[in-house]
């Protein structure tokens, strides 16, 4: 009897171990703030996205990001109308955008520890089905349990097909947009 209730003890020890002893190796994000800011001479239009969600392996460097582009908020109804529209992002027919890639030296990140931290992503971006290659910059911030990641890139409209040859968007958007990102991370 005694055996037995040593070789629980032990085996219920061991279990214990192992189940504080594993790290949570993924990342979530659903409070992602997306901005996009584009400026001519004409006018500046603003949109903002809070709908985005995100995940980063911390272990692999990993990073995801899904963008329902109708979640777009625009100052003016009529900008957030022919944003959605099919002339511009056709929103119905490619509801999303994606970013898909690898934080580059990752050996450098420690999530594990209070301190900001430069990095480099690179991935694809997707959007109306169309993908390139990005290499972008980034700060993740660790303090405590939150991870803050911040962004800012221009995208070029042109290569993701959306052009405008003549009318009004042709000189009240800009060919290269302004987008960025803000996104706190909690394990999973």
């Amino acid at each position: 009897m005694k055996k037995v209730s040593i070789l629980l003890s032990s085996l219920l020890m061991l279990l214990t171990i192992s189940a504080y002893g594993q790290t949570n190796d993924k990342l979530v994000s659903s409070k992602t703030h997306m901005k996009f800011y584009s400026h001519t001479a004409v006018e500046d239009i603003e949109a903002n996205n809070y709908a985005s969600v995100s995940t980063i392996n911390t272990e692999t460097g990993e990073v995801v990001f899904s963008v329902p582009m109708q979640s777009f908020e625009f100052e003016k109804s009529q900008m957030q109308k022919h944003y959605n529209s099919d002339k511009f992002l056709d929103t119905k027919e490619y509801p999303k955008a994606k970013l898909k890639g690898k934080i580059t030296k990752l050996s450098d990140v420690d999530f594990t520890k209070d301190g900001k931290y430069s990095v480099l992503v690179e991935g694809e971006l997707t959007i109306k089905e169309k993908t390139n290659t990005i290499t972008e910059k980034g700060t993740i911030d660790v303090k405590g349990n939150t991870i803050n990641v911040q962004s800012k890139f221009n995208i070029n409209l042109a290569d993701y097909g959306i052009t405008f040859a003549k009318g009004k968007p042709s000189t009240n958007i800009a060919k290269e947009v302004e987008v960025t990102v803000h996104s706190e991370y909690s394990a999973e």
